[in-house]
């Protein structure tokens, strides 16, 4: 019976070893699972690692370009800002430059009409019979400033002389305004003296043929400069 027992005993401690055996076989797989894991997890943090190390490059990088980026914006802006004053002292001097072109043109213009002042009433008497009655002026009347102005009389009778100085006078599309110009002088003229005779007259320099027989066909004398 002891004998029995015993022999029993011995199986179940047998069994009970294969057992603990067999469970320390599972727990050594299970450690050796577990390190592969974590082996796997320290592989997949120091990927990480370097994709951030990368990122952080990348940033780093990115700002160096926004920073070089922010210094050109600041660079174009003053180079915009100089632009912009070289164009302010520009149109300052081209201002300048038109003031004192206006001014030449003006000197040159009242010169010229000086000129024809001490000339035309010889040549309005020689050519058309004019006689000056006044002497003839740069006038305003009735609103319009009128570079000659005068009396004259013709065959007893008298009239008024308005006229308007042009260096040149061509068949361009301005000679529309040359004329509509004159017109307003004399309607002005009328506003003031009534219905009084008016003859019209054009002083130049040079006038063109076609702009010659035009004038001639609205009655408007022309007098060039190399005439007197």
């Amino acid at each position: 019976m002891r004998v029995d027992s015993l022999s029993q005993k011995m199986e179940e401690l047998a069994e009970a070893q294969k057992r603990t055996e067999e469970a320390q076989q599972r727990t050594e797989l299970r450690l050796e699972e577990l390190a592969e894991a974590q082996q796997r997890t320290e592989i997949r943090v120091d990927s990480l690692s370097q994709k951030m190390e990368e990122l952080a490059e990348a940033q780093k990088r990115t700002e160096m370009r926004v920073d070089s980026l922010s210094q050109k914006m600041e660079e174009l802006a003053e180079a915009q800002k100089r632009t912009e004053e070289e164009v302010r002292k520009l149109a300052i001097g081209l201002q300048d430059t038109r003031i004192q072109l206006g001014g030449l043109s003006r000197s040159f213009s009242y010169a010229f009409e000086n000129e024809a002042y001490r000339n035309l009433p010889k040549l309005l008497y020689e050519r058309y019979g004019y006689e000056i009655t006044e002497r003839m002026v740069r006038a305003e009347v009735g609103g319009k400033e009128i570079n000659f102005f005068g009396k004259a009389r013709k065959d007893g009778k008298e009239i008024i002389i308005v006229g308007e100085s042009k260096v040149r006078l061509d068949d361009s599309e301005w000679r529309r305004e040359v004329f509509e110009d004159l017109e307003n002088k004399v309607n002005a003229v009328r506003s003031v003296y009534g219905d009084v005779p008016i003859e019209r007259l054009l002083v130049t320099h040079f006038a063109t043929k076609n702009f010659l027989d035009e004038a001639a066909e609205k009655g408007i004398m022309v007098i060039q400069s190399y005439e007197w």
